[in-house]
């Protein structure tokens, strides 16, 4: 009975330890993403979107909100920096309900691109295809 008691807790113990560092690991995984979309890596985007779901069970959906880019989120980077081949991949990757919801700053993405004169992008054009 006594070793029971001592495994869950030495069980216990590690867990909270484990979840500890799993936000600093998830951080360190995801660190170039931005560099990756601006310089538009499709193979390096698409190998870093599979580490980040077989090592921690994330799909792009779950961590696209967290993550700026200079203020601006991951596909708004892509289509300021023309990045036509990251952008539409995570155009086909996110859901059709994320896509055509506001983001931040309270605008969608396609009245975003509009605003700055990308309406006529690749990126946007495929959006607009997916919504």
């Amino acid at each position: 009975m006594l070793k029971i008691v001592k495994t869950s807790v030495a069980i216990a113990s590690l867990s909270f330890v484990f979840a500890g560092t799993a936000h600093a690991d998830i951080n360190d995984a995801l660190q170039n993403i931005c560099t990756i979309v601006k310089t538009d890596d499709k193979g390096e985007l698409r190998k870093k979107m599979k580490k980040v779901q077989s090592d921690y069970r994330l799909k792009l959906r779950d961590y696209y909100n967290g993550i700026s880019c200079g203020g601006q989120s991951l596909i708004r980077t892509a289509m300021l920096n023309n990045a036509v081949e990251t952008g539409t991949l995570m155009v086909k990757k996110m859901p059709k309900s994320d896509l055509s919801a506001p983001e931040k700053d309270g605008k969608t993405l396609q009245a975003w691109a509009a605003e700055n004169g990308l309406a006529d992008s690749p990126i946007t054009k495929e959006l607009m295809d997916r919504i």
